[in-house]
Protein backbone atom coordinates (compact mmCIF):
# COMPACT_ATOMS: atom_id res chain seq x y z
CA UNK A 1 0.00 0.00 0.00
CA UNK A 2 1.41 3.27 -0.95
CA UNK A 3 0.45 6.56 0.95
CA UNK A 4 1.91 10.07 0.47
CA UNK A 5 3.95 12.76 2.85
CA UNK A 6 1.43 15.59 4.36
CA UNK A 7 2.30 18.94 5.53
CA UNK A 8 1.40 18.84 9.54
CA UNK A 9 1.70 22.52 10.59
CA UNK A 10 5.99 22.75 10.89
CA UNK A 11 6.19 18.30 10.80
CA UNK A 12 5.33 16.09 8.09
CA UNK A 13 3.09 12.91 8.34
CA UNK A 14 1.67 10.29 6.83
CA UNK A 15 -2.49 8.97 6.96
CA UNK A 16 -2.36 5.17 7.96
CA UNK A 17 -5.80 4.00 6.82
CA UNK A 18 -8.02 2.30 9.88
CA UNK A 19 -7.69 -1.17 8.43
CA UNK A 20 -3.79 -0.83 9.14
CA UNK A 21 -3.93 0.12 12.24
CA UNK A 22 -6.30 -2.43 12.87
CA UNK A 23 -4.07 -5.05 11.77
CA UNK A 24 -1.08 -4.09 14.05
CA UNK A 25 -3.27 -3.51 16.83
CA UNK A 26 -1.89 0.22 17.05
CA UNK A 27 -3.27 2.08 20.06
CA UNK A 28 -3.01 6.26 20.54
CA UNK A 29 1.15 6.25 20.93
CA UNK A 30 3.65 3.88 18.84
CA UNK A 31 7.06 3.65 18.94
CA UNK A 32 9.13 5.04 16.08
CA UNK A 33 12.48 3.54 15.27
CA UNK A 34 14.91 3.80 12.50
CA UNK A 35 16.28 0.85 10.92
CA UNK A 36 18.56 1.24 7.57
CA UNK A 37 16.63 3.25 5.30
CA UNK A 38 12.99 1.64 6.69
CA UNK A 39 10.97 3.67 9.36
CA UNK A 40 9.84 1.26 11.93
CA UNK A 41 6.30 1.51 13.70
CA UNK A 42 4.54 -0.27 16.54
CA UNK A 43 2.30 0.20 19.51
CA UNK A 44 4.34 1.57 22.43
CA UNK A 45 5.52 -0.80 24.84
CA UNK A 46 5.05 -0.28 28.26
CA UNK A 47 8.41 -0.31 30.51
CA UNK A 48 6.19 -2.64 33.17
CA UNK A 49 3.84 -4.65 31.19
CA UNK A 50 3.61 -8.10 32.70
CA UNK A 51 5.41 -7.52 35.92
CA UNK A 52 2.30 -8.30 37.99
CA UNK A 53 2.15 -12.03 36.39
CA UNK A 54 6.07 -12.37 36.83
CA UNK A 55 5.94 -11.38 40.33
CA UNK A 56 3.28 -14.06 40.87
CA UNK A 57 5.28 -16.72 39.35
CA UNK A 58 8.20 -15.90 41.64
CA UNK A 59 6.38 -15.88 44.47
CA UNK A 60 4.64 -19.29 43.36
CA UNK A 61 8.18 -20.32 42.67
CA UNK A 62 9.89 -19.13 46.23
CA UNK A 63 12.19 -16.83 44.32
CA UNK A 64 10.88 -13.50 45.98
CA UNK A 65 12.39 -13.67 49.20
CA UNK A 66 15.30 -11.16 49.76
CA UNK A 67 18.98 -12.02 48.92
CA UNK A 68 20.51 -9.82 52.23
CA UNK A 69 18.20 -12.12 54.25
CA UNK A 70 16.19 -10.40 57.36
CA UNK A 71 16.97 -6.39 57.74
CA UNK A 72 15.31 -6.21 61.21
CA UNK A 73 18.42 -6.81 63.38
CA UNK A 74 20.37 -2.86 63.61
CA UNK A 75 24.33 -2.47 63.19
CA UNK A 76 25.87 -0.48 66.23
CA UNK A 77 26.62 2.39 63.43
CA UNK A 78 22.90 2.37 62.79
CA UNK A 79 22.31 2.73 66.73
CA UNK A 80 24.96 5.51 66.63
CA UNK A 81 25.31 7.00 63.99
CA UNK A 82 21.71 7.58 61.92
CA UNK A 83 19.27 9.48 62.42
CA UNK A 84 15.79 8.95 62.45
Amino acid sequence: MRASIVRIGNSQGIRIPKVLIEQCHLGRDVDLEVKGEMLLIRSASSPRQGWDEKFRSMAAAGDDTLLDGELDNQSSWDEGEWQW
